[in-house]
């Protein structure tokens, strides 16, 4: 691998090989990173770059699209067959362009839109006043109740009929508990809206069967393919039959133009690999670390939004251990642990400081690690929320992180070599 380019480009070899090494040595717990499979890495860079692409099998706008054709259409069945669905879209670049399709195939301009706050949980796509679709649609919010952290399907029910949406959008990025996609579907009959969810971070859950499908109960489910699907960077739309014409009219020529056939190559082995013993063993693993953890996090005094998890992230409220999740993030990432800053619901702080951190547990759970080096990892977390600012003592949680993580390699010996 990479050894046409360290001849021709050693300088970018050389930052490349600097990434990998970082990975390497480095806990990974941000909730939206996971770790491919080297099967991803050769799809991602093979040959079905070559080829431009535009409009759906049998019915292309270049030729020589007899091969990617029976591509396209392998990785819609397997797909399909993965996910219980009766149609989908693996066209789309990414989740947050899995959204933005949706939006193309059932919105007109100034149409209304309920969708989770982002502060809340919800996703800068979800019609924050920081993304462009907020100018384009009429989006209003729901939240969590601030006792528990808890979306309330009654307070959402009844905004609902208020507002009256056209569609109604659940899924989250920072929202650590089951969503009851049920009654998300319910509520939007109920006002005559379109049901609509984003379980871009949960995927890969839903895939091994772990936690429930949205898929049986609204009209659109969109998502990434990394986080906890572990694959290539891009996205993807499954929709109810009914809703088929109108989600490929909505991609191309709605919105997109070409599609990534490298990409399309990597879901579509993942989609298989998705299926296997292998990956469900992961993501058994990846709940079970994640329950584990919010456990060793609570008995080292630190507060959790909604008090656990049921997925793959954990939402940590750092007021109690007066240090901010901009601090936190910096003083982990020298220390060897990479998490992201988090706002915590009403968050007082700003949103480039944030009161919290949100960690994720699918890359450790790739590696191997369990139990036992989740709790050291905590131990870790609680060192460095004592004294951030001090750099021994980061430099010595760092040395301490890297010896957890020596004896799991990220990748086999030979996958990352020239």
């Amino acid at each position: 691998m990479l050894k046409y380019v360290k001849e021709s480009d050693p300088e970018l070899y050389e930052l490349t090989m600097e990434e990998a090494d970082r990975q390497e040595h480095n806990i990974e717990m941000i909730a939206s990173e996971s770790t491919v499979p080297p099967e991803v890495m050769e799809m991602a860079g093979s040959i079905w770059t070559n080829k431009t692409l535009e409009g759906y099998p049998g019915a292309r706008f270049q030729a020589g699209s007899e091969v990617a054709d029976k591509l396209e259409t392998l990785a819609n069945e397997r797909a399909c067959r993965l996910f219980k669905a009766d149609h989908v879209n693996i066209q789309p670049y990414s989740g947050t362009t899995a959204n933005y399709v949706v939006y193309a195939s059932v919105l007109d301009p100034g149409d209304r839109v309920l969708a989770m706050r982002l502060d809340q949980g919800g996703h800068l796509s979800h019609g924050s006043k920081a993304n462009w679709m907020s100018k384009q649609y009429d989006f209003q919010h729901y939240g969590v109740d601030p006792a528990t952290g808890l979306i309330d399907y009654e307070a959402l029910e009844k905004q609902a009929q208020e507002f009256r949406p056209k569609l109604l959008l659940a899924g989250a990025s920072s929202y650590p508990r089951l969503i009851d996609y049920e009654k998300i579907g319910q509520i939007a009959k109920d006002v005559g809206a379109y049901s609509m969810v984003d379980m871009a971070h949960v995927a890969g859950l839903v895939a091994a069967g772990l936690i429930p499908s949205p898929i049986p109960y609204v009209d659109f489910v969109s998502s990434s393919t990394t986080k906890t699907l572990c694959s290539a960077r891009a996205g993807m739309v499954f929709c109810k039959a009914e809703y088929a014409k109108k989600l490929d009219h909505g991609v191309f020529p709605g919105s997109l133009g070409s599609m990534h056939l490298t990409t399309m190559a990597a879901k579509c082995w993942s989609f298989k690999y998705a299926a296997s013993d292998e990956f469900k063993e992961i993501m058994q693993r990846v709940l079970t670390n994640s329950k584990y953890m919010c456990g060793e996090l609570k008995a080292h005094g630190f507060d959790l939004v909604c008090g656990t998890s049921d997925n793959h992230l954990i939402v940590v409220d750092l007021r109690s251990k007066g240090v901010t999740g901009k601090q936190m993030q910096t003083a982990l990432d020298k220390a060897g642990i990479t998490v992201s800053k988090q706002q915590i619901p009403d968050d007082p702080e700003s949103p480039m400081v944030t009161s919290g951190i949100r960690i994720g547990l699918t890359s450790t759970a790739q590696r191997g690690l369990k139990e036992p080096e989740i709790k050291r990892i905590v131990e870790l977390i609680d060192r460095v929320a004592a004294d951030p600012e001090n750099e021994e003592n980061l430099a010595a949680v760092k040395k301490d992180a890297m010896d957890i993580v020596k004896d799991h390699p990220l990748y086999p010996a030979g996958v990352l070599e020239d």
